[in-house]
């Protein structure tokens, strides 16, 4: 039976984009929210605030954060995300060594930078191990911030979810939520999963969504289009291997064609990461471009720099995604939530126009707050 209090997650992966999720925790006060609730898409789901996130579980590979207190992890390296809350209080949390798997890139150790990631000598958490702790800590939810490419390891997580009965967030581009049988294994056993692939506040995708989708209402033909995206994380260190880039490419490019008015031939699109560039960090440099025809066959261009720092860009859909699935939790719902995915997500098992999907997620909302509220 889920709690009824704070939100109990267990999160898979201390990167970048946990430490912005929990500075962001720590850093929406219940004080703060009443004053100031800049960045926040919603300060209030079902009664619940940001603060009211409690992590009781972490698991990561890296030696320079495993067996640290969570509070001290979110500020290890290989992590450079813009520290925006340095006063994240010791949880008495420690982050347990996960199961490896496809999570390490080969060429992950092989640059000889602060970057560079050291693999833990600590025992691999075995999948019984893994579950065990998660139904000890009376986690609610599992988060999934495996990199992209580790399609075996996010796999293993979702099944240690559904074996500990808890829900599944997958932030990731691997296919779990979108996987109906997955879906049905979900759906089955009455636990929530919201994916797959986070869609960030302002990022790349929903902007290249929305200028296609303002192309395809005002009677613009686009052509072709390209986004290019560069950073300096250990995501995109990750991703200069290319074989690792299957899936994410597939998310992306397909969370701009669904909005098209008519689906672009593979030649006249292209979306996905571009390089790594150390030295910036976690800021992420969008360049995007779509060419096409106005009235009378008149061509026409456009050309759009964005730049974020990329897991705060992020951290707020997941602090909504988490509320919206312990709304379900409390409501007896399994299996993909529709509305939350299609709304937070890439890749959900359906895609929907952005104006649709907010019509979607605020209706779902409503629609569970008053039975949320009924039982606190």
């Amino acid at each position: 039976m889920p709690n009824r209090g704070h939100i109990r997650i267990a999160i898979a992966g201390l990167g970048n984009c946990a430490s912005a999720l929990i500075q962001g925790i720590h850093y929406y006060t219940a004080e703060r929210c009443r004053t100031d609730t800049t960045g926040l898409m919603a300060p209030e789901i079902g009664g619940y605030l940001p603060c009211d996130v409690d992590v009781v579980a972490a698991f990561d590979v890296d030696a320079r954060k495993v067996g640290l207190d969570v509070s001290q992890a979110i500020f290890a390296k290989p992590n450079c995300t813009k520290v925006f809350e340095r006063d994240v209080p010791e949880s008495g949390v420690i982050v347990r060594m996960g199961q490896v798997l496809d999570g390490i890139a080969e060429h992950m150790t092989d640059y000889a930078d602060h970057r560079t990631f050291v693999r833990s000598q600590a025992r691999e958490s075995t999948r019984e191990d893994i579950v065990r702790e998660l139904k000890r800590s009376g986690a609610e939810m599992l988060l999934n911030y495996m990199p992209v490419g580790s399609e075996q390891a996010a796999r293993c997580y979702a099944e240690c979810a559904l074996e500990a009965g808890i829900a599944f967030i997958n932030n990731m581009p691997v296919f779990i939520a979108s996987d109906k049988s997955f879906a049905e294994r979900f759906k089955a056993r009455k636990l929530p999963i919201i994916g797959d692939d986070i869609k960030s506040q302002l990022g790349a995708t929903i902007t290249h969504r929305v200028l296609t989708d303002l192309c395809a209402k005002r009677g613009v033909k686009v052509l072709r289009t390209y986004q290019l995206n560069t950073g300096g994380n250990t995501d995109f260190l990750n991703m200069k291997d290319p074989g690792r880039l299957a899936s994410k490419k597939t998310s992306k490019t397909e969370a701009v064609q669904s909005v098209a008015k008519q689906r672009l031939e593979d030649d006249d699109i292209h979306i996905g990461p571009s390089d790594y560039v150390p030295w910036q960090n976690d800021n992420k440099v969008c360049f995007l471009r779509i060419e096409g025809q106005l009235f009378g066959g008149v061509p026409m261009d456009l050309e759009l720099r964005l730049s974020v720092e990329d897991s705060p860009n992020s951290a707020g859909v997941v602090i909504d995604m988490i509320r919206c699935c312990k709304l379900a939790l409390l409501d007896g719902l399994g299996g993909a939530l529709e509305a939350p995915s299609a709304y937070f997500c890439k890749h959900p098992p359906t895609q929907y126009p952005d104006d649709d999907a907010y019509e979607m997620i605020q209706a779902f909302i409503r629609s569970h707050t008053s039975k949320v509220r009924a039982v606190r």
